[in-house]
């Protein structure tokens, strides 16, 4: 049972960390080009400093989903080149 449980949070933590990552990556050099306001790699991570919701649960969607796509990409990739 506590390996089941430890076993989902680094799976949650590895996945919201590269998630986080590639949207922080893209969305800083974006928002250079555009010239706005950056948000800091934190923000990514967990979501805006001053959000009304106290659990912003659609930030940790987001770095899942981006994370899936980038490993599934990834995968592709590499079986291309091999």
């Amino acid at each position: 049972m506590i390996d089941e449980v430890i076993g989902y949070t680094l799976f949650h933590l590895i996945v919201n960390v590269i998630g986080g990552t590639l949207r922080w990556i893209y969305g800083s050099v974006w928002r250079t080009i555009l010239n706005k306001p950056k948000f800091t790699y934190k923000e990514y991570l967990w979501g805006p400093k001053k959000s009304k919701d106290y659990y912003d649960r659609h930030h940790l969607f987001n770095n899942g989903f981006v994370a899936i796509i980038f490993m599934i990409a990834l995968g592709f990739l590499i079986d291309w080149i091999w």
